[in-house]
């Protein structure tokens, strides 16, 4: 009797450590772990943080359901070099900035900024309640990869000079970093112009390579070092007024997410913007005056500087519209967005 007791005890005892073990096993089958690269390192001001804030909060979320690793820049692809892994599958997902990705096509420019163009709370209205998110979705989609548009960022500097710059005139012949479509105007002036990825900018000026720089924001190029090596950095960032980030993910691994997990993902986005947008804001001040302090003069352009730039930034648009209609048809749904925005922007806010 005992004996059979024991045993039915024993059978019932292994049949609930079978049943756990399953529950177990299909617990663990629905978490999800993908791979992110990201085109900025960690301890790059304001923009390096994101793609590990995005994940944290992410596996916070979805209580660790959902977890994703980031890999700094190198460590799966190059900086900037995230499209074609993305597309292919090599990795779930890439953080970084749309005009990384304009020599597949030159409208991922506009995605991320351009000369003379709008104002963070601007640009982010005509992305979100404009159209701009549905044109870069299906335009990403064209090589499965899901768009996300996942940050914002402010104004950056115009560049960073070894001497003064008193006239564009002194611009020809330089070798230059400088991104997106303010490259198309710079080249305007003679300036020979190449796109590097973050980590690759310094020791490119130090040697030499390029004569000249642009990045981003003061505390963002603070963190790269610039101001050791150029001591005239310009304002204001007529080239980009506001840039915006990306994460792309490959569109196979996005479509086998459940409902919860990219809603998810999408509010973590969603929420960076915002925290992006602030700190991008409050770090800028505390730069300036520290670069000031190692000797670095913040220069202003002139109007007239300005005035010209801005001519040639209509010689290169012209061209780009006419060039590929995908940028025609980027910059013809800004624009009419622009227009019905001028009621409001044009009054509601003090000049």
């Amino acid at each position: 009797m005992k004996s059979g007791l024991m045993k039915g005890v024993g059978a019932i005892a292994l049949a609930a450590v079978a049943s756990l073990t399953l529950a177990a096993g299909d617990a663990e089958a629905k978490k999800v772990r993908w791979k992110m690269h990201s085109a900025f390192g960690k301890n790059l001001a304001v923009i390096g943080p994101v793609g590990y804030r995005v994940a944290d909060w992410v596996n916070r979320a979805s209580d660790g359901d959902f977890d994703i690793k980031v890999f700094e820049p190198g460590a799966l692809a190059g900086g900037y070099a995230y499209y074609d892994p993305v597309s292919q599958g090599a990795f779930e997902a890439g953080y970084g900035t749309p005009g990384a990705n304009q020599g597949k096509n030159s409208a991922f420019a506009f995605m991320s900024t351009w000369p003379f163009g709008p104002g963070a709370l601007e640009f982010n209205s005509w992305l979100m309640f404009g159209g701009g998110v549905e044109i870069g979705e299906e335009l990403y989609a064209r090589d499965g990869i899901k768009y996300h548009y996942c940050g914002m960022i402010p104004p950056e500097t115009s560049g960073w000079f070894r001497k003064e710059i008193k006239s564009l005139e002194e611009l020809k012949g330089l070798k230059m970093r400088f991104f997106g479509m303010g490259a198309k105007v710079m080249q305007k002036f003679g300036v020979s112009t190449q796109q590097l990825a973050a980590g690759d900018i310094y020791p490119a000026l130090e040697l030499g390579t390029i004569d000249a720089t642009e990045f981003s924001m003061p505390a963002i190029d603070r963190t790269l070092g610039f101001y050791q090596i150029a001591k005239f950095n310009y304002f204001p960032g007529w080239h980009q007024q506001s840039t915006t980030n990306e994460i792309l993910v490959n569109m196979d691994k996005w479509n086998a997410l459940d409902d919860q997990k990219k809603a998810i993902f999408e509010l973590a986005c969603g929420a960076n913007i915002a925290v992006e947008m602030g700190e991008g804001e409050a770090l800028q001040p505390a730069a300036m005056l520290a670069n000031e302090a190692d000797g670095v003069k913040n220069v202003s352009w002139s109007n007239e500087v300005l005035d010209q730039l801005r001519d040639a930034w209509v010689e290169v648009l012209a061209e780009e519209r006419a060039a590929n209609p995908d940028v025609e048809r980027l910059y013809t749904s800004y624009s009419k967005f622009h227009e019905s925005y001028k009621a409001w922007g044009e009054r509601g806010y003090l000049k």
